[in-house]
């Protein structure tokens, strides 16, 4: 499917297994196999001459994939790096050149700078865009992509980023915090130092006073942070905070401050450059982004304008922004991030030094600029783009206080979901494996204000989410015009039509989020999660109404696959009257809870039905649009006045199959009454009981036993870590007894549901 050419170079081994680069011929892949649904972006207006001939990307996926886009529009070539284990990805397949860096492991590739460093010299690449995550904000990494000699132009270099020594400033979580504060920025209370054992973080932690949060000081992204509120929580924190660190950031420096409790996160997206060496810096402050929708202190939800902010916070929060950047020269993109709480002080978290992950969520509300060209732009040392700076409007008149407390006005209102290869109803444990299935939504959604929708993938059908990199799949964003809620209500259809399979992934749970009343109200502190889900989320719980409306759709659906697939109609009790028809609906399968369907004209009456058959109080559906084609995984209905979707999924040979709604799936089957009767009196299947049994909750590594054989335990003891994605997951005794056999060995690989321990 793929044409692509291969052109050897002399055999310099970057480590892995070709030494060579590829030339792909992207244009029946772009036709055929992406959907680069980012419409949103303007093309950047740009002279004959591109700011650089050739880019080389460090990074992989979907960041790579959004560089490699604008780069394109710019006219720019661009080079992707990739490990084995990537060879085919999109990511490499877009790019006009790819070079293998090293093995699977981040360390060997995507983490090796030596082996980057080489590609950039053997590409002639003039630029190299580091996107966020791996060597982003490594200041070493900057540096010596900017001692690089290109062996082909025989000129120097540019990292599209800031200066190594602004990664330095703003890097290290302790000297920022000094930087921040010497500048006039509000900082959090914490210790002004790092901790270097369990028993000094005790003593910090107790100084500062609970609770607390130990972080790495060359942290982002949620790795290597622990949120603590006794000193048994911060002995274990530091263990696993610096493990976390040292495998993430090769940098296991911890420090402890203090736990703001429930604050919302919301942060500043800047630029900043120089038209020329020597001129004046200019600072462009862009909307904010709330992002306190988190599950292990990682962002899950990021949504702009903030539903808490006043304008006079949002203005002080701009002018504190400018006074950090200047004090440390900065130039490129970046973000600032606060603790706001609600009262609307607020406190500096941390900067950035990179382009973010939702930074589409900036672009959509700021009207289709491009964070990307800008970079380059300033990166060229052409400074940011002035279409950018027209943006602040017209200043005259205003005092030099209220041009500091600019930042470009939000037009509209959009919201990302990031997804996730993972289990929600496991605690969010990581998913590997293939993508069976991937269908992105469409690029808009229609309603009363017509959703813009756009999706920054790194994957296809057929993709490999791997064990060795975060599970991220994508990230969707939906802009409304008009309203808030509009956009929320967007991104609800998006996710309902996003189709998955393959892997576990966070639809349920995001759209269970966005259904939330609190979220709906805005009230959404960083706590938002434990808050809401302290025991975990368990899946989305609809209502009767809502059950009623599947049973009506799935009644609807089945006679119209049967209908297509020209199967027998199902025997059904006639009513009186006009022609009408009866069916009982299981949802949950043979043996779930069944209702009873019986359509009249132009509406449908659906009643839950008991043990007894009984029938309780009746739903009235009408059902004004069904949409639903056979080759379709997707059923657009309007039902009670409201537009959805829902997904059909598999059939099975006993005619069971799968409707998913707002994040519920059912395993359903339709009967007539007759066979509903008959079928009440068949057994359940069997359960199988495990409750001797510690079953890996996720795929991984299993690094250690705090156990072993013949062990007395306690409810809640150590059993073991897994390593999952680099996290380090503690696996805990979930009853008192005496450890029989621990089945796995240490450094295996885990498979989810594999046999850990088995109790006597």
């Amino acid at each position: 499917m793929f044409s692509y050419a291969i052109r050897h170079f002399n055999r310099r081994s970057l480590g892995c297994i070709q030494s060579r680069f590829h030339y792909y011929s992207t244009s029946s892949i772009l036709a055929n196999n992406i959907h680069c649904s980012d419409s949103s972006i303007i093309d950047p207006s740009s002279n004959s001459a591109p700011l650089f001939h050739k880019v080389l990307v460090a990074n992989r996926g979907e960041i790579a994939r959004r560089i490699i886009r604008t780069c394109k529009k710019e006219n720019i070539k661009t080079v992707a790096i990739y490990s084995t284990t990537d060879s085919k990805s999109p990511h490499v397949l877009e790019a006009d050149e790819a070079v293998c860096v090293g093995p699977a492991a981040s360390s060997a590739s995507y983490l090796n700078i030596d082996n980057i460093c080489k590609a950039i010299e053997m590409t002639g690449s003039e630029a190299v865009h580091p996107g966020y995550g791996f060597l982003s904000e490594n200041a070493e990494f900057a540096g010596r992509v900017e001692e690089t000699v290109s062996g082909i132009t025989g000129k120097g270099v540019k990292f599209i980023g800031p200066s190594p020594a602004a990664i330095i400033a703003m890097g290290d979580k302790i000297t920022s915090k000094k930087i921040a504060k010497e500048a006039g920025v509000n900082i959090i209370p914490g210790y002004d130092g790092f901790v270097t054992s369990q028993d000094h973080a005790v003593s910090v932690a107790n100084q500062i006073g609970y609770p607390v949060m130990i972080k790495a000081t060359s942290g982002g992204g949620g790795k290597g942070m622990r949120i603590c509120y006794n000193d048994s929580q911060v002995r274990e924190g530091f263990l696993l905070s610096t493990a976390e660190a040292k495998s993430f950031f090769n940098d296991e420096r911890l420090f402890i401050e203090k736990f703001i409790e429930k604050p919302h996160h919301i942060e500043i997206q800047l630029l900043a450059g120089r038209k020329e060496i020597g001129g004046e810096l200019e600072i462009l402050c862009f909307p904010e982004r709330e992002c306190s929708i988190q599950r292990r202190n990682q962002k899950v939800i990021e949504e702009s304008p903030s539903t808490l902010l006043k304008p006079e916070t949002r203005a002080e929060m701009v002018r504190q922004v400018k006074r950090l950047v200047r004090k440390v020269d900065y130039t490129s993109a970046g973000t600032v991030e606060f603790l706001v709480d609600e009262e609307q002080n607020f406190y500096f978290l941390e900067m950035n030094t990179r382009l973010q992950v939702e930074h589409p969520v900036t672009e959509m509300v700021s009207n289709g600029i491009d964070l990307v060209h800008g970079m380059i732009n300033i990166a060229a040392g052409k400074g940011i783009p002035s279409s950018l700076m027209e943006k602040l409007g017209d200043q005259s008149g205003l005092s030099t206080e209220e041009k500091e407390g600019l930042s470009v006005p939000h037009h509209g209102y959009a919201i990302e979901a990031r997804i996730y290869a993972e289990d929600p109803v496991r605690g969010f444990l990581p998913s590997t494996g293939p993508l069976l299935e991937y269908v992105e939504p469409a690029q808009t959604i229609d309603g009363n204000n017509r959703c813009k929708v756009r999706v920054d993938s790194g994957v296809v059908s057929g993709s490999n989410i791997s064990q060795f990199y975060d599970p991220m799949i994508s990230k969707l964003i939906v802009h409304s015009p008009s309203s808030r809620k509009d956009a929320i209500h967007g991104l609800r259809k998006a996710l309902d039509s996003y189709i998955i399979s393959g892997v576990g992934h966070n639809c349920s749970f995001l759209l269970d989020v966005l259904r939330h009343e609190s979220f709906i109200a805005g009230e959404t502190p960083t706590n938002f999660i434990p808050l809401h889900y302290p025991d975990g989320f368990s899946g989305v719980s609809l209502s009767l109404k809502e059950k009623s409306e599947v049973a009506a759709i799935a009644c609807v659906v089945s006679k119209m696959r049967g209908d297509v697939l020209n199967r027998p109609p199902l025997p059904c009790l006639p009513t009186s009257g006009a022609e009408s028809s009866t069916y009982v609906v299981c949802l949950g399968g043979l043996f779930g809870t069944p209702f009873l369907v019986q359509h009249n004209d132009d509406k449908i009456i659906v009643s839950q039905m008991d043990d007894e058959g009984a029938c309780g109080e009746s739903q009235t559906i009408i059902m004004d649009k069904i949409e639903f084609q056979s080759n379709s995984r997707v059923i657009s209905v309007l039902v009670n006045g409201e537009d959805k979707f829902m997904q059909l999924k598999n059939e099975d040979s006993t005619g069971t199959f799968v409707i998913r709604s707002n994040g519920a799936d059912f395993n359903i089957i339709v009967m007539s009454p007759e066979e509903y009767k008959l079928s009440r009196y068949m057994h359940g299947p069997h359960k199988f009981d495990t409750t001797n049994l510690i079953l890996s909750p996720m795929p991984g590594t299993l690094i250690s036993y705090s156990v072993k054989d013949g062990d007395s335990v306690v409810d809640g003891q150590d059993i073991c870590i897994v390593e999952a994605m680099k996290m380090q997951n503690i696996i805990r005794s979930p009853r008192s007894g005496i450890i029989k056999k621990c089945h796995a060995g240490v450094g295996s690989s885990l498979m989810t549901d594999e046999v850990i321990v088995e109790y006597e």
